[in-house]
């Protein structure tokens, strides 16, 4: 059987607010493009916000979602470098977490357990994180990503955390 890959690209993220103006002034205030805000007259409104660098966009308003305000967790937001990025955002006035690792060195968990405080030793690449939150509560991870990972990289690469490369040996042998 002749298989073909079905290329798909995430386009939108919904982001479930419950003031389109403060979120509006939020996310214009992380320094992302605001590409519309469309409103019609039976009180639909979208906004949608671009960050700088990204191909996907974020969408938030009115009659957009029947999402909770603030119920989004997990979107994240990869950087080169987490200390400046942490940096920048708080000098924009959000307020960020301080920078974590897992210590299983593969990928954060959401309850929180085998959390360490301080980026990954040695700076891994998808080893350090830090969070933030938009005012109605919505969770964002940034992610620190310097290396990407695929098929062809051998044990022992030093960009990556073992544990990592081992995890992407057994899946490319199942």
């Amino acid at each position: 059987m002749n298989q073909h890959s079905l290329d798909m690209k995430l386009e939108i993220v919904v982001i479930p607010v419950s003031d389109t103006d403060r979120a509006k002034q939020f996310y214009g205030g992380l320094g992302w493009r605001l590409d519309v805000d469309f409103k019609t007259d039976d009180g639909y409104r979208v906004v949608q916000f671009t960050p700088t660098g990204s191909e996907c966009s974020v969408i938030f308003g009115q009659n957009v979602t029947d999402a909770a305000p603030g119920s989004a967790r997990g979107h994240y937001l990869v950087v080169p470098d987490i200390v400046a990025a942490r940096m920048e955002l708080l000098s924009r006035g959000v307020e960020v977490s301080e920078l974590f690792h897992d210590a299983g060195g593969v990928f954060h968990r959401a309850d929180g357990k085998g959390r360490s405080s301080g980026a990954s030793p040695g700076r891994k690449s998808y080893g350090s994180f830090a969070m933030f939150s938009d005012p109605d509560g919505n969770r964002w991870v940034l992610q620190e990503v310097t290396a990407r990972l695929s098929p062809d990289v051998e044990p022992g690469d030093q960009r990556f955390s073992s544990q990592i490369v081992e995890v992407l040996h057994r899946a490319k042998s199942a």
